[in-house]
């Protein structure tokens, strides 16, 4: 039964991947990035083998820690976990717990980060290469880290689903999940930048060896330095690590199977909201439904909860540094790009607009005006604050015309994407938490191209605007503001116009593939 579950999932792998191009060209350029990453690590603890003991352990404690640590939370606040086998499709089956538990693991291992993880840390004896005895104790820890990232990720997101569930738990564990993400990157940045940052290592890798994320990665290192006994207990708290997490995930699993998370529930109607403030035009009408999304729909919770946390990052990240002044660009592409995947979040709902008929240009000004008016004002509070903060109000046309420019090109560049692209997302009051099938390759390819193209699009004003900033001039910070409304107002009006006509043109194949992912 166990090779049968895998079989499958080799099986719905290959045939998404015939049924779309995007799948298949995320899958590609997925593979060729996990294959650089792979190379790299390799090279890398190979290399780490010429080092002496002491640094050897604390890196790769510290690493394979990080490691453990982003399978159980990435999944919280980015991607989840891939759904392609549910288990609620297995009810009726009556297949043994065990042998469900041990199909889904493995399963869970088919896809580019779970081969690049399992591969990274079954070489993680080639760091041992001087020592066979750690490097054998190596591989078995190995196992053990493999089997806690993914039976762990599989236990914190199954545990959880039936409590983010409801729609304010949804907002606000988003808001607050996503925060330990953020300031990952700082934090280790700060401490690397730390005069005494080898103290700090050796500290933090100290205390990680005896934690349920960093144990088995402990244990060659405890080998090679004549600490069997350590080396025991260590691989202990890894095995009963693993235990407790499958036990977790296989109460929680009963519980999702007997009673799963409701898709809906009661609601009172509390007068017409967004729909009797808007005007009643077809954009008004488009608008007031957007508007009702940013208010009650989790998924664009984290477009949201990024806004203040992105100036405590980057100062924390450089304190004392300009790079606190980008927060508010950087906040403008964010909000601004949020809506590339508006019509996939629709789901089989944009049939109303199909019907209605709503012209293309209409639907996306309607989505635009929504996501620019709140983008517009977030930016200008955030950028008024890290100037006011940094004492740079010199800088602040400047910021201003990036932060504008930025913002328009998103909106334009999102209005033509998420009219050429839709891929599976998780509908509301579902599993916050799983991925279907297809979606992570078909979302990392168009968001990828988008990025690369708002970037070449934006570069006028940026560039104008880090000239301003760096040479304190305010003719070039004015001529900066100048050309990021001017040009960003251009592409928006041409991305709008561009996305309505694709829309027009593809509305009925958008729908159609929509309702292949039910």
């Amino acid at each position: 039964m166990v090779a049968h579950l895998v079989r499958l999932k080799l099986t719905l792998l290959r045939n998404g991947l015939r049924r779309s191009v995007w799948q298949v060209l995320g899958m590609v350029v997925g593979a060729l990035y996990g294959l650089f990453l792979l190379v790299g690590a390799v090279v890398g603890l190979f290399a780490l083998g010429f080092a002496d003991l002491q640094v050897r352990s604390d890196v790769l404690v510290v690493a394979g820690s990080l490691l453990v640590l982003g399978w159980w939370l990435i999944p919280l606040v980015a991607f989840g976990v891939d759904a392609t086998l549910d288990p609620r499709r297995f009810i009726t089956f009556g297949l043994p717990r065990r042998d469900l538990l041990t199909g889904l693991t493995l399963a869970g291992l088919i896809g580019v980060p779970g081969v690049v993880t399992a591969l990274t840390a079954l070489a993680t004896p080639l760091s041992w290469w001087r020592e066979p005895a750690a490097a054998v104790a190596a591989l078995l820890g190995a196992l053990v880290g493999v089997l806690a990232c993914t039976i762990g990720s599989r236990a914190t997101t199954t545990a959880l689903a039936p409590v983010i569930g409801r729609r304010r738990v949804r907002e606000v564990v988003a808001a607050v999940a996503i925060l330990p993400i953020m300031f990952l990157g700082p934090i280790m940045s700060a401490v690397a930048d730390s005069a005494d940052r080898l103290a700090s290592l050796v500290t933090a890798a100290r205390v990680l060896s005896w934690t349920p994320i960093g144990a088995p990665w402990a244990v060659a290192p405890a080998v090679a330095a004549g600490d069997w006994l350590g080396a025991v207990a260590r691989l202990a708290i890894g095995v009963a690590t693993v235990l407790v997490a499958l036990r977790v995930w296989s109460w929680a699993l009963d519980r999702t199977l007997t009673d799963p998370v409701s898709s809906g529930g009661d609601a009172r109607a509390r007068g017409l909201g967004w729909f009797g403030v808007m005007p009643a035009t077809p954009v008004g009408a488009i608008a007031a439904r957007a508007a009702t999304y940013w208010l009650r729909d989790p998924r664009y919770a984290i477009a949201v909860a990024i806004v203040p946390a992105m100036p405590i990052v980057l100062g924390f990240a450089s304190p004392g540094s300009s790079l606190l002044l980008i927060a508010g660009p950087v906040t403008a592409f964010v909000v601004g790009w949020s809506i590339s995947a508006d019509v996939a979040y629709d789901g089989t709902a944009f049939w109303t607009h199909l019907a209605a008929p709503v012209r293309g240009v209409t639907d996306r000004w309607g989505r635009v005006l929504v996501a620019g008016a709140l983008g517009l004002v977030v930016m200008v509070l955030v950028t008024v604050g890290t100037v006011w903060y940094a004492d740079r109000f010199d800088a602040l046309p400047a910021l201003l015309g990036a932060g504008l420019g930025l913002l328009l090109t998103s909106l334009g560049a999102a209005s033509v994407t998420s009219a050429l692209v839709v891929y599976p997302v998780q509908m509301p009051g579902e599993n916050p938490f799983a991925t279907k099938q297809g979606a992570n390759a078909a979302s990392f390819t168009s968001q990828m191209a988008g990025f690369t193209a708002v970037g070449v699009l934006a570069a006028p004003a940026a560039v104008l605007a880090l000239l301003a900033v760096s040479q304190r001039s305010a003719a070039l910070g004015w001529v900066a503001l100048a050309v990021g409304a001017v040009l960003g107002a251009v592409l928006l009006v041409v991305g709008v116009r561009v996305g309505g006509s694709v829309l027009e043109r593809r509305g009925p194949d958008l729908l159609q593939r929509m309702r292949s992912f039910d």
